[in-house]
């Protein structure tokens, strides 16, 4: 059985980067090339909230981004997960803002997704915050995804 893999909004938006410093390119260059070697060993899932997320551009690259997600299982936030995320927020695990962070990894946990593929290293891919979170979702009964980025797939520069 494959591994399901979370796809949060980070990992669309940087496929199709419009920016052009040199980390988004890297990221971008990462993102691309995890997709093409990797993307095809896991069963892809991600939310309705990172579409909702991608959809407050309004451009050709908006379109784009939500199309990578064409064909992945999208689960719907419920009550229980934005319950989930609003212990997350008050344990101060993850910035206080409902349809971010905290949302992306309930739906993760509690949908028992095996990885969380993010480029957010501050609150999501954060090595200091994994033993946090496994604890909380220890004592919520959930379990808890890896925290990777394509990097972690790939190597190359961060």
């Amino acid at each position: 059985m494959q591994k399901r893999i979370y796809i949060e909004t980070t990992i669309p938006s940087s496929y199709y980067t419009l920016r052009t410093d040199e980390e988004s390119l890297i990221r971008q260059k990462l993102t691309r090339q995890w997709w093409d070697e990797y993307a095809n060993l896991f069963t892809l899932t991600s939310s309705t909230a990172v579409v909702q997320e991608l959809r407050r551009g309004s451009d050709q690259i908006t379109l784009n981004r939500i199309s990578l997600l064409e064909g992945v299982e999208l689960f719907d936030p419920t009550v229980e997960i934005s319950q989930i995320a609003q212990i997350y927020m008050e344990r101060l695990i993850m910035p206080q803002e409902p349809q971010g962070d905290a949302l992306h990894l309930a739906i993760a946990s509690f949908h028992s997704v095996d990885i969380l593929l993010t480029w957010n290293c501050t609150h999501l891919a954060n090595p200091n915050k994994f033993d946090f979170i496994t604890r909380i979702n220890r004592e919520l009964g959930l379990t808890t995804p890896e925290l990777k980025t394509p990097h972690d797939y790939l190597g190359g520069p961060a």
